[in-house]
């Protein structure tokens, strides 16, 4: 596969290295100081582009490779809205071209969201627990709450009668260094759940989902070791988008790869 990159910071040096030890190609790399060279012809001949930028940047390259007729995999996050997602349907659709955006490329994220959703069904039946979701990113992540935790909120709310929506909540540590316990935080009366994020170190990304009732608590946690696990599963949606049209997520790619429907 012809790979394009456009972003050629940690992410993007991490997706070249996965693509070579896989076979793949870079046929070019795309950063702020050559982006006139989306009009090369190793840029147009590759077979999908990979987009790993900035939320103020990232619909700016997608569009611009779309508008190229080159494939886009975007996993920037903090832009994609429902207003980005219906102007690029219809870009797509009248020019045959093709985005695939995730907040998250990892395989482990995609299994617990399909666990998490699971359980949110199970759960909408017992009215006596309620959730709370505590996401960990490091220090230089700009958007809160990340991404991921707002793909798992949204599925959350969509299949628990109970809740409304949900809010956001910086989750400082006290003077000690310690953040409070999940056990002793009071649980929402608002029906919203309530995502604590907290943003330190170089935390490569953890999300919680907990369930809590006066008698005990269920834990569904993700941790990301490192980003290899984001680019590896970028290079997977990559292959996917290569072979289909339109506008796709990685639920497409988990369809394919679990055969979930």
């Amino acid at each position: 596969m012809k790979i394009a990159l456009i972003g050629y910071g940690r992410m993007g040096r991490m997706v070249e290295e996965l693509a070579r030890e896989s076979g793949h190609e870079i046929v070019s790399t795309i950063d702020v100081d050559n982006r006139e060279d989306m009009d090369s012809p190793a840029f147009l001949g590759a077979d999908v582009a990979i987009e790993f930028t900035t939320p103020q940047t990232a619909w700016p390259n997608c569009l611009g490779a779309m508008q190229r007729g080159v494939k886009v995999v975007c996993g920037t996050t903090g832009w994609f809205n429902q207003e980005r997602r219906d102007e690029a349907a219809l870009l797509c659709k009248a020019a045959g071209g093709t985005l695939l955006c995730s907040p998250n490329f990892s395989i482990g994220v995609a299994v617990t969201r399909l666990v998490s959703n699971r359980l949110s069904e199970l759960m909408n039946r017992l009215p006596q627990y309620e959730p709370l979701m505590i996401e960990t990113h490091h220090a230089q992540k700009r958007d809160h709450p990340s991404g991921t935790a707002i793909q798992l909120a949204e599925d959350l709310v969509g299949r628990v009668s109970r809740m409304e929506g949900w809010h956001e909540q910086l989750d400082k540590p006290s003077s000690h260094g310690l953040y409070l316990q999940p056990c002793i935080l009071d649980i929402l009366s608002d029906h919203n759940l309530r995502i604590l994020y907290r943003r330190e170190g170089d935390a490569a990304g953890e999300h919680s989902i907990m369930w809590q009732s006066d008698d005990d608590r269920i834990t569904l946690t993700h941790h990301a070791y490192s980003r290899r696990g984001f680019a590896r599963g970028a290079l997977l949606a990559a292959e996917y988008a290569s072979k289909h049209q339109g506008l796709l997520s990685m639920d497409d790619v988990l369809e394919d790869l679990f055969q979930t429907k």
